[in-house]
């Protein structure tokens, strides 16, 4: 349903500038730097994600990704972007902007993650910042919603410094690294102040 929904990006979804960060969406040319980060980091990331399906890295995947993000953008289900340095142009990670739900709630979730060479250096925070804006004005949400392991102290930082508020405990939430976790549940609105 896109009851609501003000714009159709079709097959090209804007490019979203924050300070010092590039959102953009994934493309065929980003599969090497992408699987290299991902592997370097995968012993940090690990703690935080799904499984990774054995052949995650590899080109074909990456590919029925890109398809999954296209569909998923046509369908105003789930907007993907990977996070680029502007300084360089160096990858830095990825955000997702999913589960959005049209109608009366006019809300999605986010998602992310950041490659181990690049924590705790602030771009996370900065493109969640850049993608606030294009959430809330070019898509029309009404709210914005993220979940985080309760052990997972740089993630709530992140969203208590970007303005999200934890609203709830959610019990074996997400299955994370093969376990069912609890989660902290947190939320942005339109309306909440910067």
């Amino acid at each position: 349903m896109a009851f609501f929904r003000s714009v159709n990006f079709g097959d090209v979804l804007p490019a979203v500038s924050g300070n010092g960060v590039l959102l953009r969406m994934p493309v065929a040319s980003d599969f090497p730097e992408w699987a290299a980060l991902r592997e370097q980091s995968r012993a940090f990331l690990t703690p935080w994600e799904p499984i990774w399906p054995p052949d995650d890295l590899t080109r074909s995947a990456f590919r029925r990704r890109l398809r999954r993000y296209a569909e998923d953008q046509r369908s105003d289900a789930a907007y993907a972007f990977l996070i680029f340095r502007t300084s360089d142009g160096a990858m830095v990670g990825g955000l997702t902007l999913a589960n959005i739900r049209r109608g009366v709630a006019q809300a999605g979730s986010i998602g992310y993650w950041t490659g181990q060479p690049f924590a705790h250096q602030g771009y996370m925070s900065a493109a969640v910042r850049a993608l606030i804006p294009f959430c809330f004005g070019s898509l029309r949400l009404h709210r914005l919603e993220a979940a985080c392991i309760p052990t997972n102290k740089p993630s709530i930082a992140l969203l208590e410094k970007t303005g999200f508020q934890r609203e709830g405990y959610a019990r074996g939430y997400l299955c994370i690294n093969g376990t069912w976790q609890d989660h902290l549940l947190y939320a942005r609105l339109k309306d909440d102040p910067d």
